[in-house]
């Protein structure tokens, strides 16, 4: 599966990307991590991505050009908003067969969970388009994108950190990028599971904080119940 991921800060999604799960997933061949730089596709020499926002206010607002040339690069913007020429040669090069979203990183946006990223694991490629400032002008949402998400119910500095959230979710979903699969087996938000159950490991007895004695009994249907049980 493809991520790409449209930011002005592309050295904190490679950073992040190229390490740990995701970073093992990549070299594995199961993911593939992009990070592609708003700025390259400014339109002056000084590479401005944002203004003053139309009507006066505080902050700066992330201007339409770049996010639309970065996205036509990559071929991200969705089907249904791109114009009718551009639509006809994806139909004739076979794109339409592919499976794609693309996505804005914004507080208003549907909030993210595991069966959005059950959802989105399915796809041949999701995009990301990380805000900063104060946010993004109105016209990339309404004509450049499929929808917007957040990651929660507070705001940040910019979208980056709820990307690379984004795509560490789904990219443990799909098959290559865990070492062990079984990991996925009792996850914290999987359907039948509403929180994880304690977990301890050597030693059996720390400072007298001792390991419940039905983790140390070797009786596996036990231990499943207690662990349903917790």
């Amino acid at each position: 599966m493809k991520f790409n991921v449209l930011t002005i800060f592309p050295d904190m999604i490679d950073s992040y990307a190229n390490v740990s799960i995701l970073g093992r997933g990549q070299k594995a061949g199961a993911i593939d991590i992009h990070s592609i730089n708003i700025r390259n596709f400014a339109e002056d020499k000084h590479s401005t991505v944002d203004n003053p926002p139309y009507g006066g206010g505080a902050g700066m607002v992330m201007k339409p050009e770049p996010i639309y040339k970065a996205l036509k690069s990559i071929d991200a913007i969705p089907f249904s908003k791109d114009d009718g020429l551009t639509k006809v040669k994806k139909i004739f090069s076979g794109k339409l067969a592919q499976k794609k979203r693309t996505v804005v990183l914004s507080p208003r946006g549907r909030q993210f969970d595991q069966r959005i990223a059950e959802q989105w694991a399915t796809l041949d490629e999701l995009t990301l388009v990380c805000g900063r400032y104060e946010g993004i002008d109105q016209r990339v949402i309404d004509h450049m994108i499929d929808e917007e998400i957040s990651v929660g119910p507070y705001v940040l500095a910019g979208g980056e950190l709820g990307a690379l959230a984004i795509v560490e979710a789904v990219s443990r979903l799909i098959p290559g990028v865990l070492g062990n699969i079984e990991s996925l087996t009792d996850e914290t938000h999987n359907e039948d599971m509403t929180a994880e159950y304690p977990q301890y490991t050597k030693p059996s007895d720390f400072r007298g904080w001792k390991v419940p004695d039905i983790l140390l009994s070797g009786d596996h249907k036990k231990i499943d119940d207690w662990r349903k049980s917790q």
